[in-house]
C-alpha cells in the first residue's frame, strides 16, 4: 500500500477574497464572485446564480478527542482517509437526492479529495442521533444520568443496548452565550424545548423547520441503516448538519451539508459479531479504543478538563504505523462494501488538486 497522504490542504495558490477557513480535516476557500458566478454558468449547477462557491479539500489527518494524531515513520495521516470520507458521503448524498429527502451543499467533485460546494448559512447544531446506548452516552449514563437531551431514559439499560426508539441528541455547533441552562462551549446539550425557544439563534428561518431538520435526520439515519444491514454493518449512531442554500429558482430550503455516514461521523459494528456479544468497530471508534489502550493514562483523553494535557500528548506522541494502516485498511473496506466501488489512494494528490483547479482556473499565477 502506498504511505503517500495529504496532510496539508490551506497552502493551495486558489484565488480567494478572504481567509482559507481551515477545520481539523478539511480546508475551505470561498471564491471570488465573479469566479463562482462563472462555474455556475459554465457548468450549469443547479443553485442561484448569485450563490457563493468554495473549493473544499479533505486531508488525510486523523483526529479523535478534539485533537490531530500523527503516526510513526512521519505518517501524518491515515492513507486513503480523505478519499474515503469523500466517497461514502457522496454516495450518501446521491442516495438521499434520488429518494427526495433533500439535497447538499455539493454542487461537483473535480478529484477524489475535492468538492466545490455551495455556501449555507448553517444551522449551529449538531444534529446528533442514536439507535443504541454507547460511548460517551453510556458513561454518563452509568455515573447515574438520566435525561439526555431532555429525553428521560428508563432505568437498567445495558451498555451497548438497541434502544427501544431513535433518539435524536443535539448539540451546539460553536459556541451560542446567552441561553439559558446551556454553557457557552462547543458540543454542549442541548434539548428540543432550548431549540424551540432560542430557534433565531441556532438559525432557524422558522419555528416550524426543527421539525424538517428532525425528519430529515430521521429519513436519513434510516436509510442509512437499512442499507448497512444489507451489507452485515449495524449503524449505532451518527452526526449530521444542515443548513440553508437557495437553488436555481432563488427558493431556500434546509440542506444537508458537512459529511454524512461515515466511519468519521458515524458508529458502525459488525452486525454478527455483535449478535454474538462482541463490538467490533468499523469506524473511527475502533482509533479511539486503540489511543484508550496506547497511552498512559485514559482519562487525559475522556476528561473534558484535562484538554490542555490531551493537545500536548497528542503532539508528544507518535502512533504505531501498524495502527495507522489498520485503520486505513478498515476505512477503505467499509468505503468499498457501501459503495461497491475499490476507493482509489491519489498517488500525487497534491500535483493532482493543483492541476484541476488549473483547468476550473481558480489558480492565482504569480
Amino acid at each position: 500500500m502506498s504511505l503517500k497522504v495529504i496532510d496539508k490542504t490551506n497552502n493551495f495558490p486558489i484565488k480567494t477574497e478572504t481567509a482559507v477557513h481551515s477545520g481539523k480535516v478539511r480546508s475551505v476557500y470561498w471564491l471570488t464572485k465573479q469566479d463562482s458566478k462563472r462555474l455556475i454558468e459554465q457548468y450549469n449547477y443547479n443553485v442561484s446564480l448569485n450563490s457563493e462557491l468554495g473549493v473544499m479539500i479533505i486531508s488525510d489527518k486523523i483526529s479523535a478527542f478534539d485533537c490531530v494524531w500523527q503516526g510513526e515513520n512521519n505518517l501524518r495521516g491515515i492513507p486513503g482517509k480523505g478519499a474515503v470520507l469523500n466517497a461514502i458521503s457522496s454516495y450518501w448524498f446521491k442516495q438521499f437526492a434520488a429518494n427526495d429527502f433533500a439535497s447538499n451543499h455539493i454542487v461537483d467533485t473535480p478529484h477524489p479529495l475535492v468538492w466545490i460546494v455551495q455556501k449555507v448559512q448553517p444551522l449551529k447544531i449538531e444534529a446528533i442521533a442514536r439507535q443504541y446506548i454507547t460511548g460517551s452516552m453510556w458513561r454518563n449514563y452509568r455515573q447515574g444520568e438520566r435525561l439526555i437531551s431532555g429525553i428521560q431514559l428508563p432505568n437498567n439499560l445495558q451498555k451497548n443496548q438497541k434502544l427501544n426508539k431513535l433518539l435524536i441528541t443535539p448539540t451546539t455547533k460553536g459556541i451560542i452565550n446567552d441561553i439559558s441552562g446551556v454553557s457557552a462551549t462547543e458540543d454542549a446539550n442541548i434539548s428540543r424545548k432550548v431549540i424551540e425557544d432560542n430557534y433565531q439563534k441556532f438559525n432557524f428561518s422558522c419555528i416550524e423547520d426543527i421539525t424538517t431538520y428532525e425528519h430529515l435526520l430521521t429519513l436519513g439515519f434510516d436509510f442509512i441503516s437499512n442499507k448497512l444491514a444489507d451489507i452485515g454493518q449495524t449503524f449505532v449512531d451518527t452526526k449530521f448538519e444542515f443548513g440553508y442554500a437557495n437553488d436555481a429558482n432563488n427558493n431556500s430550503r434546509l440542506i444537508y451539508i458537512d459529511e454524512i455516514g461515515t466511519p468519521d461521523s458515524s458508529r458502525m459494528w459488525n452486525t454478527y459479531e455483535y449478535n454474538n456479544g462482541n463490538i467490533i468497530e468499523q469506524s473511527k471508534e475502533f482509533f479511539r479504543q486503540k489511543l484508550l489502550n496506547l497511552v498512559a493514562d485514559a482519562d487525559i483523553l475522556l476528561n473534558a478538563n484535562k484538554m490542555q494535557q490531551r493537545v500536548k500528548l497528542a503532539q508528544d506522541t507518535l502512533i504505531p504505523e501498524a495502527i495507522f494502516l489498520e485503520v486505513s485498511e478498515q476505512y477503505l473496506n467499509i468505503a468499498k462494501q457501501i459503495t461497491g466501488e475499490n476507493i482509489t489512494i491519489p498517488e500525487a494528490p497534491e500535483e493532482e488538486i493543483t492541476a484541476i483547479l488549473n483547468d476550473y482556473q481558480l489558480l492565482n499565477h504569480t
